[in-house]
């Protein structure tokens, strides 16, 4: 933290430090009114601001006020349930083992979903695809019919449908794509929305996630998972400790 002296106070410094900390406790949102050197200037007039409103408060012996003692042991007592509670769970941790063996013991988390690429051609009636399958085995390509002859939206980019997983296709379209071979073009299939001309473009098999990939995020669940435990045992030991009274 920078100790670059900005601004004094009735003798009380700000900093640079204390310029930039204030700075990063503010939102997002709020840190955009903030930018270059103007917006350091009115953050530092608003720390200044703030020192102005604490020496008066001093002066003025506000901390002697009944009510600032109320407010001040309400928020001693926030802070020390915050305190414990953050004591509790900062000491726990996960060891490598225990995700080593998390992702040894439960390998269905981390398969990976089988996938298929393919481009099609949409049409009304089955006499209309035959036709298109006959043009394309002339010599037209696929790309070409689709876009002359689909009704599809995605004839823009010649029957091109990306890949897609099982589950995101009707399933008459879905059944014929994953059972193809790859490059394999389909007989027409009829589906709620027409007929289809399918080609096979590309296929991913349902791969599992290596370890390296998906350990920070076991550790990371785990850890929650450890936290929230050793939370709920901590409750249970201290209602077993102290008098708990609900009305």
């Amino acid at each position: 933290m920078s100790n670059k002296v900005l601004a004094k106070v009735n003798g009380r410094e700000i900093t640079e430090g204390e310029l930039n900390l204030f700075y990063q406790t503010l939102g997002q949102q709020i840190q955009g009114q903030f930018q270059g050197e103007q917006g350091k200037n009115r953050l530092l007039d608003e720390l200044i601001y703030q020192e102005l409103f604490y020496a008066e408060a001093v002066d003025s012996k506000l901390e002697e006020t009944e009510a600032f003692k109320i407010e001040l042991n309400k928020m001693k007592e926030s802070l020390l349930k915050q305190f414990n509670i953050k004591e509790l769970v900062d000491n726990v941790s996960v060891e490598d083992s225990e995700v080593a063996s998390f992702y040894a013991e439960n390998p269905q988390f981390f398969q990976g979903q089988e996938q298929v690429q393919a481009s099609h051609i949409l049409v009304d009636t089955e006499e209309e695809a035959k036709s298109v399958l006959a043009e394309i085995n002339g010599g037209l390509s696929f790309a070409e019919a689709a876009t002359k002859y689909s009704k599809c939206p995605s004839k823009e980019q010649g029957g091109d449908l990306g890949a897609f997983q099982r589950g995101q296709m009707v399933p008459e379209f879905e059944e014929a794509a994953f059972a193809m071979k790859l490059d394999e073009m389909s007989m027409p299939v009829q589906t709620q929305f027409g007929y289809h001309i399918i080609l096979k473009t590309g296929e991913q098999t349902a791969e599992t996630q290596p370890f390296e990939a998906v350990k920070d995020q076991i550790r990371h669940q785990l850890l929650i998972q450890k936290q929230n435990s050793a939370y709920i045992t901590k409750v249970e030991a201290l209602k077993a400790k102290y008098t708990v009274e609900k009305f």
